[in-house]
């Protein structure tokens, strides 16, 4: 398999994990931080505009997972750098906007 179909597949993993939250929060009519905030990443975008930039995460994802090679679910080798890069992405997101929105919080019995 091309190297470059990894990283295609890598990154569509991330953009498709980016697809899920600001799609949910646009729906529900919640704002929540996009690139577009000010200050970027940490404001709060509009429902509107949450659900445009999570359309754009899922043009992405479908370009870089569906366009480029011949992605197979069914394929270790095509699943593998998916996974990694969605489980990559979603670790950080919990991490960056947990200590924007209490859940990073460390609990004490």
């Amino acid at each position: 398999m091309n190297w470059l179909h990894l990283v295609s597949y890598f990154f569509g993993g991330l953009f498709l994990a980016n697809f899920v939250p600001h799609f949910v929060a646009g729906i529900q009519g919640k704002p929540f931080q996009t690139p577009f905030a000010k200050p970027p990443g940490k404001g709060l975008s509009s429902s509107t505009v949450n659900v445009l930039w999570a359309f754009a995460n899922l043009v992405l994802a479908y370009l870089l997972l569906l366009r480029v090679g011949y992605f197979d679910l069914r394929s270790t080798g095509c699943i593998t750098p998916f996974a990694v890069g969605a489980l990559l992405h979603s670790l950080f997101s919990a991490r960056r906007f947990g200590q924007l929105h209490g859940g990073n919080t460390p609990t004490r019995p």
